[in-house]
Protein backbone atom coordinates (compact mmCIF):
# COMPACT_ATOMS: atom_id res chain seq x y z
CA UNK A 1 0.00 0.00 0.00
CA UNK A 2 3.05 2.44 0.57
CA UNK A 3 4.31 1.61 -2.77
CA UNK A 4 0.82 2.37 -4.13
CA UNK A 5 0.96 5.56 -2.77
CA UNK A 6 4.60 6.72 -3.40
CA UNK A 7 3.64 5.74 -6.92
CA UNK A 8 0.72 7.49 -7.06
CA UNK A 9 2.50 10.82 -5.22
CA UNK A 10 5.49 10.58 -7.99
CA UNK A 11 2.74 10.60 -10.89
CA UNK A 12 1.08 13.55 -9.80
CA UNK A 13 4.91 15.39 -8.81
CA UNK A 14 5.53 13.93 -12.50
CA UNK A 15 2.15 15.59 -14.61
CA UNK A 16 2.95 19.02 -11.99
CA UNK A 17 6.08 19.29 -13.43
CA UNK A 18 5.36 18.47 -17.36
CA UNK A 19 2.63 21.39 -16.94
CA UNK A 20 4.97 23.31 -15.20
CA UNK A 21 8.03 23.03 -18.38
CA UNK A 22 5.20 23.57 -20.85
CA UNK A 23 3.89 26.97 -19.41
CA UNK A 24 7.11 27.69 -19.18
CA UNK A 25 8.21 26.71 -22.96
CA UNK A 26 4.91 28.14 -24.60
CA UNK A 27 5.67 31.75 -23.93
CA UNK A 28 9.55 30.74 -25.83
CA UNK A 29 7.28 29.48 -28.52
CA UNK A 30 5.42 32.15 -29.44
CA UNK A 31 8.14 34.61 -28.87
CA UNK A 32 10.49 32.98 -31.37
CA UNK A 33 6.75 32.51 -33.57
CA UNK A 34 6.71 36.70 -33.66
CA UNK A 35 10.21 37.16 -34.34
CA UNK A 36 10.07 34.95 -37.02
CA UNK A 37 7.08 36.92 -38.64
CA UNK A 38 8.90 39.88 -37.92
CA UNK A 39 11.86 39.35 -39.43
CA UNK A 40 9.28 38.46 -42.59
CA UNK A 41 7.96 40.88 -42.55
CA UNK A 42 11.46 43.17 -42.29
CA UNK A 43 12.30 41.22 -45.10
CA UNK A 44 9.29 41.41 -47.07
CA UNK A 45 9.61 45.10 -46.48
CA UNK A 46 13.19 45.57 -47.66
CA UNK A 47 12.91 44.00 -50.94
CA UNK A 48 9.74 45.85 -51.54
CA UNK A 49 12.16 49.49 -51.50
CA UNK A 50 13.32 50.02 -54.89
CA UNK A 51 16.86 49.34 -55.86
CA UNK A 52 18.63 52.66 -57.01
CA UNK A 53 22.21 51.76 -58.49
CA UNK A 54 24.92 54.69 -58.72
CA UNK A 55 27.32 54.16 -61.36
CA UNK A 56 30.23 56.81 -60.88
CA UNK A 57 33.80 57.74 -62.52
CA UNK A 58 34.54 61.47 -63.21
CA UNK A 59 38.64 63.25 -63.34
CA UNK A 60 36.81 66.83 -61.96
CA UNK A 61 33.61 66.87 -60.05
CA UNK A 62 34.19 64.24 -56.89
CA UNK A 63 30.97 62.24 -58.00
CA UNK A 64 32.45 59.53 -55.93
CA UNK A 65 32.05 61.45 -52.60
CA UNK A 66 28.81 63.12 -53.73
CA UNK A 67 27.02 60.18 -54.61
CA UNK A 68 27.40 58.14 -51.73
CA UNK A 69 26.09 61.04 -49.49
CA UNK A 70 23.20 61.39 -51.61
CA UNK A 71 22.76 57.20 -51.86
CA UNK A 72 22.66 57.38 -47.58
CA UNK A 73 20.03 60.48 -47.84
CA UNK A 74 17.44 58.13 -49.92
CA UNK A 75 18.17 54.94 -47.43
CA UNK A 76 17.99 57.32 -44.33
CA UNK A 77 14.61 58.98 -44.96
CA UNK A 78 13.79 58.22 -48.25
CA UNK A 79 12.73 54.21 -48.51
CA UNK A 80 15.24 53.06 -51.03
CA UNK A 81 18.07 50.75 -51.46
CA UNK A 82 21.28 51.68 -52.92
CA UNK A 83 24.41 50.75 -54.51
CA UNK A 84 27.78 53.04 -55.33
CA UNK A 85 30.04 51.43 -57.92
CA UNK A 86 33.28 53.69 -58.20
CA UNK A 87 35.77 53.46 -60.97
CA UNK A 88 38.80 51.22 -59.39
CA UNK A 89 41.50 51.29 -58.17
CA UNK A 90 40.46 55.48 -58.01
CA UNK A 91 38.51 58.26 -59.97
CA UNK A 92 41.03 58.20 -62.57
CA UNK A 93 41.01 54.82 -63.45
CA UNK A 94 38.74 54.84 -67.15
CA UNK A 95 38.95 51.33 -67.39
CA UNK A 96 37.45 49.57 -64.68
CA UNK A 97 34.30 50.02 -63.14
CA UNK A 98 33.68 46.62 -60.40
CA UNK A 99 30.05 45.52 -59.48
CA UNK A 100 28.40 46.64 -62.30
CA UNK A 101 26.18 43.03 -62.37
CA UNK A 102 24.34 45.28 -60.12
CA UNK A 103 22.20 46.80 -62.86
CA UNK A 104 20.33 43.41 -63.43
CA UNK A 105 18.93 43.94 -60.22
CA UNK A 106 18.33 47.79 -60.19
CA UNK A 107 14.77 49.51 -60.84
CA UNK A 108 16.84 52.96 -61.34
CA UNK A 109 20.37 53.77 -62.66
CA UNK A 110 22.47 56.48 -62.10
CA UNK A 111 25.11 57.86 -63.84
CA UNK A 112 27.70 60.43 -62.88
CA UNK A 113 30.62 59.33 -66.02
CA UNK A 114 33.28 61.14 -67.86
CA UNK A 115 35.42 59.62 -70.31
CA UNK A 116 35.27 56.18 -69.64
CA UNK A 117 36.65 53.49 -72.02
CA UNK A 118 35.19 50.22 -70.29
CA UNK A 119 35.77 46.94 -71.56
CA UNK A 120 32.81 45.33 -73.41
CA UNK A 121 32.02 43.03 -70.97
CA UNK A 122 31.03 45.85 -68.28
CA UNK A 123 29.27 47.97 -71.20
CA UNK A 124 27.67 44.69 -71.92
CA UNK A 125 25.90 45.20 -68.34
CA UNK A 126 25.07 49.20 -69.00
CA UNK A 127 23.75 47.97 -72.14
CA UNK A 128 21.48 45.62 -71.06
CA UNK A 129 20.01 47.75 -68.68
CA UNK A 130 18.80 50.39 -70.99
CA UNK A 131 17.20 47.88 -73.00
CA UNK A 132 15.07 47.09 -70.41
CA UNK A 133 13.72 50.24 -70.67
CA UNK A 134 13.90 51.19 -66.87
CA UNK A 135 14.54 54.54 -65.70
CA UNK A 136 17.93 56.48 -65.68
CA UNK A 137 19.26 59.77 -64.09
CA UNK A 138 22.59 61.18 -65.50
CA UNK A 139 24.13 64.22 -64.09
CA UNK A 140 26.45 66.88 -65.85
CA UNK A 141 29.55 65.06 -67.82
CA UNK A 142 27.24 62.06 -68.00
CA UNK A 143 26.70 64.14 -71.55
CA UNK A 144 30.31 62.48 -72.26
CA UNK A 145 30.08 59.36 -70.38
CA UNK A 146 32.69 57.40 -72.86
CA UNK A 147 36.00 58.41 -74.66
CA UNK A 148 36.72 55.52 -77.15
CA UNK A 149 39.60 56.16 -80.20
CA UNK A 150 37.58 56.46 -83.47
CA UNK A 151 36.89 52.90 -85.26
CA UNK A 152 37.03 51.27 -81.93
CA UNK A 153 34.06 48.56 -81.64
CA UNK A 154 32.72 50.39 -78.54
CA UNK A 155 32.51 53.87 -80.14
CA UNK A 156 28.97 54.20 -80.28
CA UNK A 157 28.79 54.77 -76.60
CA UNK A 158 30.66 57.81 -77.33
CA UNK A 159 26.81 59.23 -77.89
CA UNK A 160 25.60 57.59 -74.40
CA UNK A 161 24.35 60.95 -73.50
CA UNK A 162 21.78 60.92 -76.90
CA UNK A 163 21.03 57.20 -76.44
CA UNK A 164 20.57 57.26 -72.54
CA UNK A 165 20.07 60.78 -71.33
CA UNK A 166 17.92 62.84 -74.40
CA UNK A 167 21.27 65.21 -73.96
CA UNK A 168 23.84 65.91 -76.66
CA UNK A 169 26.28 63.11 -78.01
CA UNK A 170 29.33 63.84 -76.49
CA UNK A 171 32.00 66.52 -75.95
CA UNK A 172 32.53 69.05 -79.36
CA UNK A 173 31.32 67.27 -82.19
CA UNK A 174 28.93 67.84 -84.46
CA UNK A 175 26.51 69.49 -81.20
CA UNK A 176 29.54 71.41 -80.57
CA UNK A 177 28.85 70.99 -77.19
CA UNK A 178 31.22 72.59 -74.71
CA UNK A 179 30.84 75.42 -71.82
CA UNK A 180 31.30 79.01 -70.92
CA UNK A 181 34.68 78.90 -69.05
CA UNK A 182 35.47 77.61 -65.76
CA UNK A 183 35.46 81.16 -64.42
CA UNK A 184 31.67 81.71 -64.89
CA UNK A 185 28.67 80.18 -62.85
CA UNK A 186 24.89 79.62 -63.62
CA UNK A 187 22.04 81.51 -62.51
CA UNK A 188 19.36 78.78 -62.76
CA UNK A 189 15.44 79.66 -62.80
CA UNK A 190 12.22 77.78 -63.03
CA UNK A 191 11.06 77.62 -66.69
CA UNK A 192 7.63 79.17 -66.12
CA UNK A 193 5.30 76.64 -68.21
CA UNK A 194 6.99 73.68 -66.00
CA UNK A 195 6.34 75.61 -62.52
CA UNK A 196 3.45 72.71 -61.53
CA UNK A 197 6.05 69.74 -62.45
CA UNK A 198 6.21 67.46 -59.25
CA UNK A 199 10.52 66.90 -59.63
CA UNK A 200 9.98 70.83 -59.23
CA UNK A 201 8.31 70.75 -55.46
CA UNK A 202 10.14 72.81 -53.12
CA UNK A 203 12.45 74.03 -55.94
CA UNK A 204 12.93 77.87 -55.60
CA UNK A 205 12.44 80.04 -58.57
CA UNK A 206 15.33 81.11 -59.05
CA UNK A 207 19.28 79.73 -57.36
CA UNK A 208 22.82 79.96 -58.20
CA UNK A 209 24.85 77.01 -59.15
CA UNK A 210 28.42 76.32 -59.04
CA UNK A 211 28.83 74.99 -62.54
CA UNK A 212 29.80 76.67 -65.48
CA UNK A 213 27.08 76.63 -68.05
CA UNK A 214 26.79 73.81 -70.66
CA UNK A 215 25.61 74.32 -73.72
CA UNK A 216 22.83 72.12 -75.39
CA UNK A 217 20.66 74.38 -77.73
CA UNK A 218 19.35 74.58 -80.82
CA UNK A 219 19.02 70.30 -81.09
CA UNK A 220 18.86 69.29 -77.38
CA UNK A 221 17.53 67.99 -75.25
CA UNK A 222 15.51 66.03 -77.95
CA UNK A 223 12.70 66.76 -79.20
CA UNK A 224 10.04 65.46 -76.76
CA UNK A 225 11.76 66.49 -73.55
CA UNK A 226 10.42 68.40 -70.65
CA UNK A 227 12.33 71.24 -69.96
CA UNK A 228 12.52 72.22 -66.19
CA UNK A 229 15.02 74.47 -65.30
CA UNK A 230 16.95 77.08 -67.73
CA UNK A 231 20.29 78.34 -66.99
CA UNK A 232 21.96 81.66 -67.41
CA UNK A 233 26.01 82.50 -67.56
CA UNK A 234 27.44 84.57 -65.33
CA UNK A 235 30.63 86.15 -66.67
CA UNK A 236 30.84 84.29 -69.64
CA UNK A 237 33.55 83.56 -71.34
CA UNK A 238 31.76 84.11 -75.03
CA UNK A 239 30.62 86.94 -76.19
CA UNK A 240 27.46 85.37 -77.85
CA UNK A 241 26.60 83.08 -75.12
CA UNK A 242 22.75 82.80 -75.03
CA UNK A 243 20.50 80.45 -71.88
CA UNK A 244 20.59 76.45 -71.62
CA UNK A 245 18.51 74.32 -70.39
CA UNK A 246 20.29 72.79 -67.11
CA UNK A 247 17.50 70.06 -66.40
CA UNK A 248 14.89 68.23 -68.19
CA UNK A 249 12.94 64.85 -67.98
CA UNK A 250 12.13 62.58 -70.83
CA UNK A 251 11.70 59.65 -72.67
CA UNK A 252 15.06 57.98 -74.36
CA UNK A 253 15.88 55.43 -77.21
CA UNK A 254 15.42 52.25 -75.19
CA UNK A 255 11.61 53.62 -73.66
CA UNK A 256 12.79 54.25 -70.34
CA UNK A 257 12.28 57.75 -67.92
CA UNK A 258 15.00 60.21 -68.14
CA UNK A 259 15.69 62.72 -65.55
CA UNK A 260 18.67 64.85 -66.38
CA UNK A 261 20.51 67.72 -65.03
CA UNK A 262 24.29 69.42 -66.59
CA UNK A 263 24.70 70.72 -63.21
CA UNK A 264 26.35 68.48 -60.80
CA UNK A 265 29.78 70.61 -58.97
CA UNK A 266 30.34 69.63 -55.92
CA UNK A 267 29.20 73.32 -54.71
CA UNK A 268 25.96 72.27 -56.08
CA UNK A 269 25.02 69.98 -53.88
CA UNK A 270 25.43 72.09 -51.05
CA UNK A 271 22.54 73.89 -52.33
CA UNK A 272 19.08 72.86 -51.06
CA UNK A 273 17.02 73.74 -54.07
CA UNK A 274 19.59 71.51 -56.31
CA UNK A 275 19.36 68.72 -53.44
CA UNK A 276 15.30 68.73 -53.80
CA UNK A 277 15.47 68.90 -57.50
CA UNK A 278 17.93 65.73 -57.36
CA UNK A 279 16.13 64.03 -54.32
CA UNK A 280 12.85 64.85 -56.51
CA UNK A 281 13.75 63.82 -60.21
CA UNK A 282 14.87 60.29 -58.23
CA UNK A 283 11.79 59.60 -57.09
CA UNK A 284 10.20 60.59 -60.35
CA UNK A 285 12.40 58.46 -62.05
CA UNK A 286 11.88 55.40 -60.01
CA UNK A 287 8.05 55.88 -59.92
CA UNK A 288 7.53 56.83 -56.46
CA UNK A 289 5.55 59.92 -55.19
CA UNK A 290 7.63 63.04 -55.01
CA UNK A 291 7.98 63.50 -50.95
CA UNK A 292 5.54 65.57 -49.49
CA UNK A 293 7.99 66.41 -46.73
CA UNK A 294 11.15 67.19 -47.19
CA UNK A 295 13.46 65.53 -44.85
CA UNK A 296 15.90 68.88 -44.36
CA UNK A 297 18.92 69.96 -46.33
CA UNK A 298 21.99 67.33 -46.87
CA UNK A 299 25.27 68.29 -45.20
CA UNK A 300 27.69 67.60 -48.51
CA UNK A 301 30.75 70.16 -48.27
CA UNK A 302 32.46 67.73 -50.85
CA UNK A 303 35.49 70.32 -52.72
CA UNK A 304 35.80 70.74 -56.52
CA UNK A 305 39.18 68.52 -57.74
CA UNK A 306 39.77 70.43 -60.36
CA UNK A 307 40.93 69.30 -63.93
Amino acid sequence: MKNLKGISYLFVLSLFLINLLSSCAQPNVKAEAEAQSEAETETETETEKPLVVFVTGDHEYSSESTMPLLAAELEKNYGMRTIVLKSSPDHTSEENIPGLEALKEADLAVFFLRWRRLPEDQVKYIEDYLKTGKPVVGFRTSTHAFNYPKGHPLEKWNAFGELALNAPPGWGGEANHTHYGHESTTEVSVIPEAADNPVLTGVDKNFNAKSWLYTTLPDYPIDGSTLLLMGHSINPNKADAIDHPVAWTGTNSYGGKVFMTTLGHPGDFDEEPFQRLVINGIHWAVGKPVPKEWAGKIEMNVPYRGM
